[in-house]
């Protein structure tokens, strides 16, 4: 979780602003992609964590239907009928919120009174760590309780994907809200996004990971992430009618038949099918890796993941590959890749240990003398997934 001081600041501003203390607060971790990269949409696979940097959002209930919600960071405001929530323009954030409310709607049942909420946290913002997972997550939880109801984890997670899907644009897959929700104390998530099917993975004590975020441009919304789903979704068609057996996702093809088939498709349709096919047999044999304890052979996988997202997906940046690249380099340093839907944001990093504070300051001082100032690195734990912490 967060330190204790984000928790302190939100519920000494919410008491501020609302002139009460919340009745409820519950918390979402974001979370790093560790193998398994725009997989979930495919019905792939994914290994992922939940980390120790995440969102709470604090609530009260209000005696008339109006609800008001709060950004802490930004302290800015916007109120809606809690019954019929709208897309705002002008605060597109409160957007992704406004979907969980209208959900919760469809749910529970039209609200019958209104709320004050406010949200603070600290994943930075554009990172590629899922901070609007976490919003999503934590508002969740928080309304729900507030409402007297205690939704199933799956639940929470599909609820989550529905509002950036459908009020934020955003065609996000399950992943982010899975790794929020279902996250647990030094292991990663392995999920099926057929099944939906989420097991945790013991992650070995002797490594961890670094969290690289560059700061370099991180939006979605801006039609890149959609054009691949929607390449990925023409090659699925393709492969079903090419193939002697079912295929409904590119989960249903294996490399060995992209391999032989590639060559007849729209080249590039094939060549963004490649990336997603790969990696669900990246993450199968991750997990036998770390199974057997084999951190070293397990991150050499995260490189050739990011090679694959360098060349076939094109979701990374300069910046991101002056990361990986520089990664290869440093003493200790097992693998690294882009971690989220790419285009910006961060690079994270297998390490040992031993090595994580040096290996950092190297990272940093490779990036600075790449592009004028450092990128910021910090340890990243693999934590416990999104829960009610108060009321």
């Amino acid at each position: 979780m967060p330190s204790e001081s984000v928790l302190s600041e939100l519920l000494a501003k919410f008491a501020a602003t609302y002139g009460r203390d919340p009745a409820v607060v519950a918390y979402a971790p974001g979370r790093i992609e560790v193998l398994g990269n725009h997989t979930d949409y495919n019905e792939g696979y994914v290994l992922s964590a939940a980390i120790d940097y995440g969102t709470f959002f604090a609530a009260a209930p209000r005696d008339d239907g109006t609800a008001r919600l709060t950004a802490g960071d930004i302290m800015e405001t916007v109120e809606f009928p809690a019954a019929a929530p709208e897309r705002s323009e002008s605060a597109s954030w409160s957007n992704y919120v406004k979907g969980c409310v209208a959900l919760l709607g469809d749910r529970l049942g039209p609200p019958d009174r209104g709320f004050d909420a406010m949200f603070l946290g600290n994943v930075p913002l554009g990172s590629g760590l899922s901070s609007s997972a976490a919003l999503e997550c934590s508002a969740i939880l928080a309304l729900a309780r507030l409402r007297g109801a205690s939704l199933p984890k799956l639940d929470v997670a599909k609820m989550g994907q529905r509002a950036e899907n459908e009020w934020a644009g955003v065609k996000c897959g399950l992943l982010d809200q899975a790794s929020s929700v279902f996250g647990e104390k030094d292991a990663l998530v392995m999920s099926d996004f057929r099944t939906c099917e989420f097991k945790p993975v013991s992650f070995p004590p002797d490594v961890c990971f670094l969290m690289c975020n560059t700061h370099a441009k991180h939006a979605l919304v801006d039609g890149a992430y959609n054009e691949r789903r929607d390449r990925c979704e023409r090659a699925a068609r393709f492969f079903a009618a090419a193939l002697p057996h079912p295929v409904s996702a590119l989960r249903d093809v294996s490399w060995d038949e992209w391999t032989e088939h590639h060559g007849d498709m729209d080249e590039l349709d094939a060549k963004r099918s490649a990336h997603p096919i790969g990696e669900d047999e990246r993450v199968l044999a991750g997990v036998e890796l770390l199974r057997e304890g084999d951190a070293a052979a397990f991150g050499r996988l995260m490189f050739e993941s990011h090679e694959s997202s360098r060349t076939y997906f094109e979701n990374s940046c300069p910046e991101l590959d002056a990361v990986v690249d520089a990664a290869r380099g440093v003493p200790g340093v097992l693998g690294a890749r882009l971690s989220g839907g790419g285009f910006g944001g961060s690079a994270v990093v297998l390490v040992e240990r031993r090595a994580a504070e040096t290996a950092a300051a190297a990272l940093a001082s490779a990036y600075a003398r790449r592009f004028g100032s450092p990128c910021d690195v910090r340890a990243v734990s693999c934590s416990e997934g999104a829960r009610v912490v108060r009321g």
